[in-house]
């Protein structure tokens, strides 16, 4: 599983924990994340987010 941030406000996303204020599961991949998927925190689309190593 892999982690997320959104590189325009910080907000990452952990494919492994998910986020239930969010109503994102756990065990969901971020690229099975629906193709309009935004930000919950700041809007912006997919591509704005980086991997985290």
């Amino acid at each position: 599983m892999k982690t997320w941030v959104c590189t325009v406000c910080g907000w990452v996303y952990d494919e492994a924990v998910g986020d239930a204020d969010y109503d994102l599961a756990a065990g969901v991949a971020f690229a099975d994340l629906p193709e309009d998927f935004v930000c919950p925190l700041c809007g912006v689309d997919k591509s704005l987010f980086e991997q985290q190593e």
